[in-house]
């Protein structure tokens, strides 16, 4: 899988210890972000084993989401 950075969390310029979105080769969109610790949320999800949650900004998300149209 190949990974093309799309955008790190404002006010931070190093990818590897920020919340960020990358676009992959195979047509998704990875999130890097902080590990959701809540046990509560998490099983509110009802998430299958191979699935995971991460937390990241809201303005993250909208920046990438305005800049993709």
């Amino acid at each position: 899988m190949n990974l093309e950075l799309l955008r790190v969390t404002k006010g931070c310029n190093d990818e590897r210890d920020c919340p960020a979105l990358y676009r992959t080769d195979r047509g998704t969109v990875v999130a890097r972000g902080w590990k959701v610790a809540d046990s509560a949320a998490i099983a509110a999800l009802e998430l299958p084993e191979h699935e995971g949650v991460v937390e990241l900004p809201a303005d993250l998300v909208a920046e990438v989401l305005r800049n993709a149209q």
